[in-house]
């Protein structure tokens, strides 16, 4: 009877430190490896850089409460915002009353920052993306927000749509999706311009 259950525990015990080996060391070296070399900027979480000083990720947003800068998306993430750990929605359907709150009360805070802002408030600054973590805004988001920034910082509005104009993506490949801003890009180029520039 032991002899029977040894013959079987055996080849098992190899074939467990067998794939153990394979899979848990030699694949994730590999790949970690191939990435190094090939993609060694993404494989390093693509940081954004402020000098030597890293400030970001070029594909995790950030939350921006000062009025000095643009605002991204809101993000559904918790415990805090644009947590990487739990990418997620919020779930809750576009006619849940909880949803319809958290909107409302977003549209009314950026009145509040801007009240001389008329007009509708533009999608994207009143709800999450899927994963939460968005780090873009539609160029309209960003039009919205240029009254508010340009006034906190003395600037002129003129320069300052010039200033989104240049950091607004295309679509990819030229086909794919929408134009779109990358709030730490341009609040990054915001921080860079010459004091008294207008």
């Amino acid at each position: 009877m032991f002899r029977e259950a040894l013959a079987q525990f055996l080849p098992s015990l190899r074939a467990l430190i067998v794939l153990t080996v394979l899979t848990g060391v030699l694949y994730p070296m590999a790949v970690t490896g191939v990435a190094q070399v090939l993609f060694p900027w993404q494989a390093n979480g693509s940081l954004l850089m402020d000098g030597e000083k890293p400030v970001g990720s070029e594909w995790i947003g950030q939350p921006f409460k000062d009025p000095r800068y643009f605002w991204g998306r809101p993000s559904a993430t918790g415990p805090f915002e644009y947590n990487a750990g739990a990418s997620a929605g919020s779930n809750l359907g576009p006619t849940h009353p909880g949803f319809l709150k958290t909107v409302a009360d977003r549209v009314q805070a950026l009145h509040a920052a801007d009240p001389e802002r008329a007009g509708p408030v533009p999608v994207d600054l009143v709800t999450a993306s899927g994963s939460g973590l968005d780090p873009h805004i539609n160029p309209a988001a960003a039009e919205f927000q240029v009254h508010r920034v340009a006034q906190a910082r003395g600037m002129d509005e003129d320069a300052l749509r010039a200033l989104v104009a240049s950091c607004t993506e295309g679509r990819q490949f030229g086909c794919l999706g929408e134009a779109r801003v990358h709030v730490l890009k341009l609040n990054l180029a915001l921080d860079a311009r010459k004091p008294g520039a207008r």
